[in-house]
């Protein structure tokens, strides 16, 4: 509608001018060189606006004729460069369908037609990675190191290489010269974070997690187990240099980071015991028993109480037991204190419960070692100790990344160098990183009773069951 109407005021102003030509009629004469041309001051217009075009199309008619040849060479270098992106994109396709054949003849074709080399070098190399040419990879990732503007995707081919490879020590550099360009990036910082700390390097890995938490890269609960796993092995590594204090100090500030975190509140009480401060031992023991009873905090607490005779240590473990009164691990630690004290009839009681609660190894083999110890009865101590080797597998420190099973806790995966992977859970293959002589036997799955709970008679009295 608006161009229409711009059109008819346009008319109207060429139709007004020819009106008002009209209306004032006059002469234009010209002498020149013996001749006079005389007409009319119309006709002078339009033969003036006639030249004028004339002169206009001429002039661009020459622009033309002496552009041409640069023109066609645009249009030339325009055909290529659509070609080489056609190119390009079809060889990124290739490469995400996993096509190598396709994406190495789209990548030579697309280096050819473009001269965009941090393009074309980026997909070459990732067509030699699909076709397993690992050493002409590296070769254009290193070149991509030449430039500013591909050099962090460089390090990062490099980077994914060297992980592939299992060279940790590279990758460690590689991550950390890509930092250097982009420090911010999520992925590479829990990618580095991860290869400080697999390589021991405590306390740098622990600045990383930092800003890997704040980057979004790892999850804050996540991160805050982490670095109590950093923290604890700060402790380890001071006490190995002589410095006592700090490693006091790591320990406890892992506990109170998380305090259901088994191993650092059993690291901090023993710590404390060493400098003589019994009672905090303790306390620290105590407050991870109400959020997480194990048996690696049992052994702790037996040190702890070492110096009572043997009937106060069961009253001990029984103030121990009011933290978490019902659940299986507080009683099995009174049951074996009291059959340190010679208090059979309490120990039965507490195995009793915790046989009825969750029978398991440990369970059968404490039966087995009080028919001993009471009755001197060997029949049925071998009879808990046939059930206990057809019972569910006891839990124990198992890697998550490759199911090893360990004998003790620790930072790294003895096995793989996982970091913070071990996990107190019933292991399910039977790799384990123990000695054999100290190896427990492992079953994929404990075969269940035909009817009732094994080993239970009535009234509630244990009573072995005969090996089937």
């Amino acid at each position: 509608m608006t161009r229409a109407i711009w059109f008819i005021i346009k008319v109207a102003i060429v139709v007004a001018i020819a009106v008002w030509l009209a209306n004032h009629p006059g002469t234009v004469s010209v002498n020149w060189q013996g001749y006079v041309v005389e007409t009319g001051f119309g006709i002078a217009v339009l033969i003036g606006v006639a030249v004028l075009a004339a002169a206009i199309v001429l002039y661009r008619l020459a622009r033309a004729i002496i552009g041409a040849p640069r023109s066609l060479g645009r249009y030339r270098r325009s055909r290529r460069r659509e070609r080489g992106y056609k190119a390009l994109t079809r060889g990124m396709v290739a490469v995400a369908a996993g096509d190598a054949t396709t994406a190495r003849k789209m990548a030579r074709k697309a280096d050819g037609l473009l001269n965009e080399p941090p393009l074309t070098m980026l997909l070459s190399a990732q067509a030699a990675q699909l076709q397993g040419d690992d050493r002409a990879a590296k070769e254009y990732f290193t070149a991509m190191l030449d430039r500013p503007e591909t050099a962090f995707l460089g390090l990062r081919g490099l980077l994914t290489q060297s992980l592939k490879a299992g060279d940790r020590v590279e990758a460690l550099q590689l991550a950390r010269r890509a930092q250097s360009l982009q420090p911010n990036t999520p992925w590479l910082l829990g990618t580095l974070y991860d290869l400080e700390a697999r390589a021991g390097e405590w306390a740098a890995a622990e600045g990383t997690l930092q800003q890997a938490v704040q980057a979004g890269a790892i999850n804050p609960d996540l991160g805050r187990r982490h670095r109590a796993t950093l923290l604890l092995e700060r402790s380890f590594e001071a006490e190995r240099r002589g410095r006592s204090d700090s490693a006091l100090s790591h320990a406890q500030a892992a506990h109170d980071l998380l305090s259901g975190f088994v191993p650092a509140a059993a690291r901090a009480a023993r710590l404390q015991m060493a400098i003589g401060k019994h009672k905090n031992a303790a306390k620290t023991i105590e407050r991870c028993w109400r959020v997480n009873p194990h048996p690696d905090l049992t052994s702790a607490y037996r040190e702890v109480v070492s110096s009572y005779d043997p009937m106060n240590r069961v009253k001990l473990f029984e103030k121990l037991r009011n933290h978490a009164p019902h659940d299986v691990e507080s009683l099995l630690a009174v049951a074996r204190a009291a059959l340190d004290a010679q208090l059979w009839g309490e120990a039965r009681a507490h195995l009793t419960k915790a046989l009825e609660a969750r029978p398991s190894r440990r369970v059968y083999q404490l039966l087995a070692e009080l028919e001993r110890a009471e009755r001197q009865d060997e029949e049925a101590a071998r009879a808990w100790l046939a059930q206990a080797a057809n019972a569910p597998a006891d839990a124990a420190w198992t890697c998550t990344a490759c199911n090893a099973v360990s004998p003790s806790w620790g930072g790294l995966c003895g096995h793989c160098g996982a970091f913070d992977s071990l996990e107190w859970k019933a292991p399910t293959v039977s790799l384990s990183l123990m000695t054999p002589e100290h190896a427990p036997a492992i079953t994929h799955q404990a075969a269940e009773p035909a009817s009732g709970q094994p080993g239970i008679a009535p009234g509630g009295q244990i009573a072995p069951q005969a090996a089937t």
